[in-house]
């Protein structure tokens, strides 16, 4: 089976650094990004498999970013899987757009990796 590309999009660079430790550890191909900035641009050229990406993002709301990524035909295909510290499942949702999955921070290490090979099925 060909390695999956995975992007994550978190701005706390110990969060980010764990979350690609783990990833890299399970054989996936991980990119971090830690804003916004080039979002769509970096996704067309990475191609990730799966997008794990916070919400607070120090440039822009990892929602609206979302929204771009899902209204985009080339990349609306690609499954998200949103945390954050200050939103739950029932109100991280923006403009009737929501995420694949949701996990709430702190998260445990085992429920990330279930959640990640759940979209990875959901993909295929």
């Amino acid at each position: 089976m060909a390695k999956k590309n995975i992007l994550v999009v978190e701005d706390n660079h110990a969060i980010l650094d764990v979350i690609t430790l783990i990833l890299e550890s399970e054989a996936f191909h991980v990119a971090g990004l830690n804003n916004g900035t080039n979002f769509l641009n970096y996704v067309q050229e990475f191609r990730p498999d799966v997008i794990v990406m916070d919400i607070m993002l120090p440039d822009i709301d990892g929602r609206i970013l979302l929204k771009d990524l899902k209204k985009t035909a080339s990349t609306s295909h690609i499954p998200v899987l949103m945390i954050s510290a200050r939103y739950h499942a029932d109100n991280y949702v923006l403009n009737g757009i929501s995420a694949d999955d949701f996990m709430a921070k702190p998260f445990n290490i085992d429920e990330l990796m279930d959640k990640i090979y759940a979209l990875l099925k959901k993909e295929v």
